[in-house]
């Protein structure tokens, strides 16, 4: 198993949810943190908290990543794990009361989602490639993309949605595959029902209700499981090329 403690982590989407999990639990396990958001107030909070560092990073421009990048490594060195949870999910149709998709709004969503997450694997891949190795491996960094179920179960009204982690699902073995000479590994985490800010927002019986639809255990997943995958795959050398369901073995239904 391999310990990256003292070493530099990325956490894309970090001010919140998953991401803010996932922050925590690398602090925890002795990583320096950078946290990339656009929510400010949140981030620089969360930062103060586990030691890290905040920067604003609109993960789908090249030129704001890079820069978050550099503001990373300059305050805690060469990034060796990037988690990216930055992502949006809006819902919308094919085709509602007559009216085609807004295209502009599917593309958004592409943007974000997985143009966001391969701007920032491959610069952070290309950081991790010209740094030395930490093992006898030859290890030099691992990336964890965040997919969601709807890559395989997307529902009515999440066809832009599901196109998006549909793309991280299948960027993740040609990326393990690119990056596997150079000792980079990448895994993909396809989560279910987890409570997020999105479901918080919820009335507790809706909350309830959906929780129900897992068959085990049956209720809303907790961030900090995602967040406890995170930290075993960084950990677990061989889990490589690998998308992971998270989901408490629930298959979502059309609506």
């Amino acid at each position: 198993m391999q310990d990256w403690s003292g070493h530099t982590a990325i956490v894309t989407g970090g001010a919140s949810g998953l991401g803010a999990a996932t922050a925590r639990q690398l602090a925890e396990s002795g990583l320096k943190v950078a946290i990339f958001d656009l929510n400010e107030a949140a981030g620089q909070d969360l930062a103060a908290q586990i030691g890290g560092v905040f920067a604003r990073v609109d993960v789908s421009d090249p030129a704001s990543v890079a820069q978050g990048l550099d503001l990373a490594e300059s305050a805690l060195g060469v990034p060796r794990i990037l988690v990216n949870c930055a992502g949006i999910g809006p819902a919308a149709k094919t085709v509602s009361r007559g009216v085609a998709h807004d295209a502009a709004l599917f593309e958004k969503i592409i943007r974000i989602n997985l143009l966001g997450s391969f701007n920032c694997a491959s610069q952070a891949a290309a950081r991790m490639v010209a740094a030395e190795p930490v093992n006898d491996d030859g290890a030099r960094g691992v990336i964890v993309n965040t997919a969601s179920v709807a890559a395989f179960d997307g529902q009515i009204g999440q066809v832009a949605y599901a196109a998006s982690k549909g793309g991280i699902v299948g960027m993740t073995l040609p990326m393990a595959r690119d990056l596997a000479d150079k000792g980079v590994r990448v895994c993909t985490i396809a989560p279910g029902l987890f409570l997020t800010p999105l479901l918080q927002g919820l009335p507790a019986e809706v909350q309830q209700s959906l929780g129900m639809q897992v068959p085990f255990p049956s209720r809303l997943g907790d961030p900090a499981e995602y967040a406890a995958m995170v930290d075993h795959i960084t950990r677990n050398s061989m889990l490589n090329g690998e998308v992971i369901r998270l989901d408490g073995a629930i298959r979502m239904a059309p609506r």
